[in-house]
């Protein structure tokens, strides 16, 4: 009877359950998209409860679809979106609110004023991050100012803290931790001592006690087993990392300098450093990139844009420029380029390198020669723009020069995207031939932590190139249209006052 593994990859959109062999293919894969709630400007939200039962619904359709017996899953490892962020009662499993979801920016006075004179990096040295709204500690404190009680309740140790892994570790097999990864975007974890850190709990006023437990990203008994009545068997959870760092993994970025970017929702560019701490000066965040059980844990600088895929989304649901997200690569391969115009969405704020909260979304170099084609062109654009951005302050920050960029997540099957991106970056864009590389990296780590897979040397044998593209832009061309994006995003700045 064969044997497999499963990756459930809880996302900001969707969730998926994916089930991979021991080559590293897709066997099974289901998928559901849950709903996004805004409710007012500013506010991004989803409902704990609906993502836990799309969680439990992918993973049966997944196994339905395969014909596999929940007996031939040997371990599941989980991924998530971070800093998205729930508490719940201990004693009843429920939610007192709505998750808030990392690209929510009502905590913007809370992080202004823990800034205070020292600036966003006050606490860099400790969590590698910027005070900013995409992470979790403040909004845990925006929960205690605004729900009546939840604070002293707290104090009582009657209610859990956790983000998106910890919830479904939490409801799936009843023990209430997190892994290294997903604790290094709290705001309250020392990346250094690899613990929860008592002055950014203080300084935040969350107590300690709705903390979850921290462990390995890849650990053969911390994460339990699944409950019976979930699958029908009890299979053991053996890793959680979040989706960036396990895009990472799943591109088998081991050795410092190998890098990838991640085109999803949001976009997000991570390099390994290796097992020392490096803080970068640009504004690019420095992160625990995993840590396996028995081994060190290996670091990396991340820079992190907040809409990518989202602006295709934008397109098609609020503006009907499209009925369906591949139909932008069609209406931009129509014009040779976008016209002069630039569209920065900074729908929530810039994040890196920026992380201006004040900041609101433009098109600009609007003329009457402009049409909707080159529209749909700098949609696409954008996204290699703010990749380009955080690029060459990554590069520099961590003194690497790249020859090439591995590449996945859904917009990497846009043709035109894709080749820009090589252009506006002058190196070779590559793509593997697995492209669920955020799954793929769960299920890795997962397998690793029951020696499914032996090592990561074998793990790497497993990775193939599906595709290269090369720069065609000369250099000239290239940095001229680099300035113009640079121009368009000062436009954004002070919008909110």
């Amino acid at each position: 009877m064969a044997e497999y593994v499963g990756a459930l990859d809880q996302g900001t959109t969707s969730t998926r359950f994916v089930v991979f062999d021991r080559e590293g293919h897709i066997v099974s894969v289901a998928q559901k998209e849950h709903r996004q709630i805004y409710p007012q400007p500013g506010f991004v939200e989803h409902d704990p409860e609906e993502i836990f039962s799309r969680s439990v619904e992918v993973m049966r359709e997944a196994l339905e679809k395969g014909g596999i017996n929940p007996q031939q899953l040997k371990a599941i490892g989980i991924t998530n979106q971070r800093e998205t962020t729930i508490l719940w009662d201990k004693k009843t499993g429920k939610p007192v609110h709505n998750a808030i979801v990392w690209q929510d920016t009502r905590t913007a006075e809370i992080c202004e004023k823990l800034a205070g004179d020292e600036g966003i990096y006050r606490f860099q040295q400790k969590t590698g991050l910027p005070l900013a709204t995409y992470f979790s500690g403040p909004k845990i404190r925006w929960l205690f100012d605004h729900i009546p009680g939840l604070f002293e309740r707290a104090k009582k140790k009657e209610i859990a803290f956790g983000t998106i892994d910890s919830w479904l570790v939490y409801k799936l097999t009843g023990c209430h931790v997190t892994d290294v990864t997903n604790a290094s975007r709290t705001l309250l974890f020392d990346i250094r001592r690899l613990c929860w850190d008592e002055e950014m709990c203080e300084v935040l006023g969350i107590p300690m006690e709705i903390l979850p437990e921290v462990v390995d990203s890849s650990h053969p008994e911390a994460y339990g087993k699944l409950s019976r009545e979930i699958l029908g068997e009890s299979i053991p959870v053996t890793a959680v990392l979040g989706d960036q760092q396990a895009a990472l993994f799943g591109q088998t970025c081991y050795e410092v300098g190998e890098a990838k970017n991640t085109y999803g929702t949001g976009c997000f560019l991570l390099v390994n450093i290796g097992e020392k701490v490096v803080f970068s000066t640009r504004g690019i965040l420095t992160t625990v990139g995993y840590r396996i059980h028995g081994e060190n844990a290996v670091y990396a600088m991340e820079g992190s844009v907040a809409i990518a895929g989202a602006l295709i989304q934008w397109a098609r649901d609020k503006l009907g420029l499209i009925e369906k997200a591949p139909q932008i690569d069609e209406l931009a391969m129509k014009v040779e380029d976008s016209g002069g115009i630039y569209i920065v969405p900074a729908f929530s704020g810039l994040f890196a390198p920026y992380w201006r909260s004040d900041a609101r979304g433009v098109v600009v170099g609007l003329t009457h020669y402009t049409n909707r084609y080159h529209l749909a062109r700098a949609i696409l654009e954008a996204t290699a723009y703010q990749t380009r951005e955080i690029f060459d302050a990554m590069m520099e920050d961590a003194h690497i020069n790249l020859k090439e960029l591995r590449v996945d997540g859904g917009m990497v099957v846009s043709e035109p995207l894709m080749q820009f991106q090589s252009d506006i970056l002058g190196i070779d864009v590559v793509r593997p031939r697995v492209t669920e590389t955020t799954a793929l990296g769960a299920a890795y780590a997962a397998g690793l932590a029951i020696k499914y897979w032996q090592d990561k040397k074998e793990l790497r044998s497993h990775w193939q190139i599906e595709k290269r593209w090369q720069p065609r832009l000369d250099a000239a061309t290239r940095e001229a249209l680099y300035r113009g994006w640079k121009k368009a995003v000062t436009r954004t700045f002070n919008w909110v006052e």
